[in-house]
């Protein structure tokens, strides 16, 4: 089992990022305080933290990389999901987003990192990418012609974790 991740991440408004992420995303909130609040990320904990300087309609800046013929923005962040829950949220999206960076499409198409992915902003300017994978396991860290299962890798992860 992975472990979750956490990130913090800075936002111009919080009451906007929480209808961004809570009301919109419909990410379950946990912790916050005057200038910060917590979401659920699909079992990973991200963290909006309040930047006065950005200003009311200020943006975090970012910069955009090639990748498979796309403008891929950096940074970004996002999840890994099941291909039937980025569905999901590729038809939830649809409904409040305005402008898409990258339109939910398949990239990578009949190659071993086949994948189903998205990217959009928040208000603030935050990208997000969400993908999905036929099958994580094999498919999230393909390379060359044969599909590459991780199985060894998380075995060495609990051995190194485990030592005795």
């Amino acid at each position: 089992m992975l472990t979750p991740f956490h990130l913090a991440f800075q936002v111009r408004d919080i009451a906007e990022a929480r209808e961004f992420y809570g009301t919109k995303l419909g990410l379950p909130e946990g912790r916050s305080g005057e200038s910060w609040v917590d979401f659920d990320l699909f079992g990973h904990q991200v963290v909006a933290h309040l930047n006065p300087h950005l200003g009311a309609d200020g943006r975090v800046p970012s910069h955009r990389n090639p990748v498979d013929k796309h403008a891929v923005p950096v940074p970004h962040f996002g999840v890994v999901l099941t291909v039937e829950d980025w569905q999901s949220l590729a038809e939830k999206a649809r409904a409040f987003v305005d402008e898409f960076i990258i339109e939910p499409h398949v990239r990578f198409e009949g190659e071993p990192g086949e994948q189903w992915t998205m990217f959009f902003e928040d208000p603030s300017g935050n990208a997000l990418e969400f993908k999905a994978f036929a099958d994580i396991d094999s498919q999230l860290f393909a390379k060359g012609q044969e599909p590459q299962s991780r199985a060894p890798r998380r075995k060495a992860v609990e051995n190194r974790s485990n030592p005795g």
